[in-house]
């Protein structure tokens, strides 16, 4: 029995590598990364190829092992060619994600360290740096001392979150739902729609309120459609509202909206995922009023942080709301209820394991300060509101102007079909790929859509992003 454990050690021994076989795959790593940031603004934002990354196939995964040489080439050419290259200052479509250098640093002690963040007991300080961070954000945001939150992968776990929350506040049981009425605008995220599903409440009533010219929820259609609701039976218990949507990027009434779930015991959960970041710099203060209103929130730091993907974050006011919903003490677990100084994040999310995100975050708010931050957002507004004005200089119609950084265009062309121009126009800057835009469907058009977030993207960016839409148009109406 000994010699086989001792046989199995040596076996397994090269998963801790000497200290100079770590150099050496520090080294290369290094290597690549730095390349590839000294050649990001020259390479392109998107890649077309026929193979679309299947080499990765060609090197199954076995019981030999290759070197870390052979295993950068086949994520070069497999994964960091094809595609979208998000961490471009040309990707201009659907909502950038961010990347800054020192969240990678963050990521790589929190893997090397593996703290657990998950209860407090075990990691005392990885809880309490993740709690710090969601307080700071409960503060910028207006909510009050007392509030609790989760770091989570994305936008779409955090509304998840949310709305079950929000579903077991108002102690809502499966008798109830057929007549329990959700109000969304139709330019709500998916995600939401999906959260609903998952969270048991697909059989509710699902009640779109009508969209203003700017394509923001109509508050007070909102309460006139509340009123009739309860005459009619109805048990009204949760609105939805944006602060950014992903189509136009417009931000609803939120300080309205707030007042009338306030006024009709309304859970009010507000999608803040692209836009409620902006909230940092002056030019967004007066479009983002109302967001403490809520009594949650979603905000992506992988958007307006500009960090690497996978970090989002839900806030609830109510943190007995919160706990309510997600606390379970299993038996296993009993020794943790000696180190309770601290709120768990397993205790106010689905997730038990879970990766130490807050340091990707810390990282970089310690080392550089909130100004870059506020900054940085300050000039996606406005190299928005400069492409708004100039996109009209070359012909193009606009839809409204833009309230934080997402810009909706198109293209009457002097023949033929709008709607399909505009799709080969999308489909020949693909393939040029310098930048990169994404098309939506608003009232039945097809829709071209400039999203200014990518913490690279700066004025030459949006100048060469014109320069393209004329050449491809100019190219086009020849055909």
């Amino acid at each position: 029995m000994i010699n086989r454990i001792h046989e199995l050690e040596r076996l397994a021994s090269p998963l801790e590598p000497l200290p100079e076989e770590r150099d050496h795959l520090f080294n290369k790593v290094k290597k690549y990364t730095d390349k590839f940031l000294s050649e990001i603004y020259e390479c392109p934002a998107y890649v077309v190829t026929e193979d679309k990354g299947i080499g990765l196939y060609h090197s199954p995964i076995s019981e030999i092992p290759i070197d870390i040489d052979e295993a950068l080439n086949l994520l070069k050419y497999n994964v960091d060619r094809p595609g979208l290259n998000p961490a471009s200052g040309g990707h201009l479509g659907y909502i950038p994600g961010g990347g800054i250098p020192h969240s990678a640093y963050g990521d790589f002690l929190a893997a090397i360290t593996n703290r657990y963040a998950g209860v407090f007991f075990a990691g005392p300080g990885a809880v309490r740096m993740e709690n710090m961070l969601l307080d700071w954000m409960a503060e910028i945001i207006g909510y009050p001392k007392g509030s609790v939150g989760n770091l989570t992968s994305g936008g779409s776990v955090a509304n998840l979150i949310g709305i079950v929350t929000a579903r077991d506040a108002h102690n809502l049981k499966a008798k109830d739902f057929e007549k329990s009425v959700i109000y969304l605008s139709e330019q709500v995220h998916h995600s939401v729609d999906k959260a609903i599903r998952i969270g048991g409440l697909k059989e509710c009533v699902i009640k779109y309120v009508p969209l203003d010219k700017k394509y923001r929820m109509q508050a007070e259609v909102l309460e006139q459609t509340i009123l009739q609701d309860k005459q009619a039976g109805l048990n009204p218990w949760l609105v939805v509202a944006s602060a950014g949507t992903t189509d136009t990027g417009a931000v609803d009434p939120l300080k309205e909206i707030g007042e009338i779930a306030e006024a009709h015991d309304l859970w009010f959960h507000i999608d803040g995922a692209y836009g409620a970041f902006f909230i940092l710099c002056d030019e967004a203060q007066q479009i983002l009023k109302g967001m403490a209103t809520s009594d949650s929130i979603v905000m992506d730091p992988h958007k307006g942080l500009f960090l690497p993907y996978g970090s989002g974050a839900l806030l609830v006011k109510d943190r007995q709301k919160l706990l309510d919903t997600h606390y379970y003490m299993p038996n296993y677990l009993q020794d943790t209820l000696n180190s309770r100084d601290e709120l768990s994040p397993a205790d106010l999310s689905p997730e038990l394991t879970k990766h130490f995100r807050g340091l990707r975050l810390w990282l970089p708010l310690k080392l550089l300060g909130l100004a870059p931050f506020r900054a940085c957002l300050g000039e996606k507004i406005w190299l928005a509101r400069y492409f708004y004005e100039k996109v009209q200089e070359i012909d193009f119609e606009v839809g409204p102007y833009p309230d934080l950084s997402v810009v909706t265009y198109r293209y009457t062309p002097k023949h033929g079909d709008v709607n399909e121009f505009n799709q080969k126009l999308v489909r020949e800057i693909h393939q040029d790929g310098r930048v990169f835009i994404s098309s939506t469907i608003i009232d039945g058009n097809i829709t071209l859509r400039l999203a200014v977030l990518a913490f690279r993207t700066h004025l030459n960016t949006i100048d060469l992003t014109l320069e393209i839409l004329k050449e491809k148009v100019k190219f086009l109406e020849r055909l």
